[in-house]
């Protein structure tokens, strides 16, 4: 029997193999997103243009040229300009100052040295900021005194170095350094020492800095830090006698930021108030970020919280064609939520932190200005809703916090008869004085829901941008928010409860 040529054969296998790459391969790489494109398929009409709502509404904000949207900075304007644009498309009437879309108000960012102030050392001006700081409880005045640092004489400056407090302090939780600095300057200075320059020249790190927000009572006197490296530089002799120069005086620094407000009109009793905050933490220049780099970079804040507003905006779409017409709804984007608060206390080291995120606890200037200066009856609003982080749904766990669950006995029914319920797993936390904007707002004895869909590892950090939002998961977390709003649209007003954490918290101390 003739044998079949040999290359013919493997031509034909060739051919074999290029079919099985060109055809079958890609086949079988198309079968995973299968599901994915029959979820998408299956979105209905009005779904989709609310997606694509929500991923145009983050990608603007969460842009680089907005900067990080830090309260009263020119990438808050454009983000303002932005969702006043918004409002008006989706047929909200403005509500803020003088019939505009915005609200001003004004943020506190506490003392800051004056400009004026020095510190010199032999008649070399020591450079501030790098090499020395004023401590933020510092007496403001004029110091000249010819002193050595061995020495600590009446009638001039004295040098103290901090490694016998430090060590003193290591193994107490409950040691204060600042607490230990400040008695230690009143002690030198009813010894008549007529400033103090701090040093430290242990191993163990002093983590002092100029908290501009501290309200500790002012020191009788100057009270400076200066670092190792400028010890080194210009006070390398002990023995020696120095000429100190020393001015230093405070101002207080203040700047301007805007809420905006869009309102729906139903010509109803009541109003429901839905907000989302819109600021975040621009180069993170307000010591309020968790990046520990040393390259400045912008927060773009994807998730925290441009995602919100992108859900409030889309919101303020779906109730405006709705049948929801028994209660008015006023959309509030708030500014100054992530600045860190006067409330914070007046550490003299670091600031207290909120629970578990190392991160400055937030001020709320924008919301709490709101409820004091609000541009409706708020004794006729209904209950507030508030959008704050809803764009990571994890895909594995699905789930969703509703913050304020306690504030109202109407919240049990409303929520766990929305349709889209099944999407998450929920996790309820009743108090309505949590760290958010709500809480403003529960403070004026109004019914809050807040939604959240968790902390990650991108909070407050650089990382946080609109390529890690989960999309669809924050359309679900939008209709089942709808859902409730639509439960209650024909309860009339809701009663107020207050939660026990605020019940202890009022308490007098």
């Amino acid at each position: 029997m003739p044998g079949i040529p040999l290359c013919p054969t493997i031509n034909l296998i060739n051919r074999l193999n290029m079919i099985i790459r060109t055809k079958i391969v890609p086949l079988i790489l198309l079968i995973p997103l299968i599901p994915v494109l029959s979820s998408a398929q299956s979105l209905k009409k009005a779904d989709k243009t609310t997606l694509a709502g929500l991923e145009t509404h983050i990608h603007y904000l969460a842009d680089d040229k907005l900067e990080g949207r830090r309260a009263g900075s020119a990438g808050e304007k454009l983000a303002s300009d932005y969702i006043s644009i918004e409002f008006a498309k989706a047929g909200l009437a403005p509500r803020g100052d003088k019939n505009g879309w915005l609200q001003a108000f004004e943020i506190d960012e506490g003392k800051q040295v004056s400009a004026d102030s020095y510190f010199s050392v032999n008649g070399k001006t020591i450079q501030p900021g790098k090499e020395y700081f004023f401590l933020a409880f510092s007496a403001s005045g004029t110091v000249i005194g010819s002193p050595a640092i061995a020495l600590q004489e009446s009638g001039v400056p004295w040098f103290v170095d901090l490694k016998d407090l430090l060590e003193a302090g290591q193994n107490n939780p409950h040691f204060d350094l600042g607490a230990a600095i400040y008695t230690r300057i009143k002690e030198s200075a009813k010894k008549g020492a007529t400033a103090v320059i701090l040093y430290n020249t242990s191993k163990i790190g002093e983590n002092l800095r100029f908290d501009p927000h501290d309200k500790a009572e002012s020191a009788p006197i100057p009270v400076l830090f200066i670092s190792k490296e400028a010890k080194k530089k210009y006070l390398r002799d002990e023995s020696a006698s120095l000429d100190i120069r020393i001015l230093v005086g405070f101002t207080e620094k203040k700047r301007t930021a805007h809420n905006v407000l869009g309102y729906l009109d139903n010509g109803a009793r009541n109003t429901v108030i839905i907000g989302a905050h819109y600021d975040h933490l621009g180069f993170g220049e307000d010591s309020n970020s968790r990046y520990r780099g040393q390259e400045r970079q912008i927060h773009n804040g994807a998730d925290d919280n441009a995602s919100g507003v992108a859900g409030m905006i889309e919101l303020a779409k779906m109730l405006k064609s709705s049948r929801f017409r028994n209660n008015n709804y006023l959309f509030i984007a708030f500014s100054g939520t992530t600045e860190r608060s006067d409330s914070c206390g007046g550490a003299r080291n670091d600031a207290p932190t909120k629970s578990g995120t190392g991160v400055k606890v937030p001020g709320l200037y924008g919301s709490r200005y709101f409820v004091d200066h609000s541009t409706i009856d708020l004794r006729n609003t209904n209950y507030m809703i508030n959008l704050d982080m809803i764009g990571r749904l994890s895909d594995s766990t699905h789930a969703l916090t509703i913050g304020g669950y306690g504030s109202s006995p109407a919240w049990g029914e409303a929520c766990n008869s929305a349709g889209d319920r099944k999407y998450f797993t929920m996790n309820y936390d009743s108090s309505g004085s949590g760290p958010n904007d709500q809480r403003s707002f529960y403070r004026k004895d109004i019914p809050v829901l807040f939604f959240f869909t968790g902390i990650h590892g991108d909070y407050h950090e650089p990382k946080d941008d609109y390529d890690k939002i989960n999309y669809t998961g924050e359309l679900q977390v939008l209709k089942y928010i709808y859902g409730i709003v639509g439960n209650l649209n024909s309860k009339g007003r809701i009663a107020f409860t207050k939660t026990p954490e605020a019940q202890e918290a009022s308490a007098p101390r």
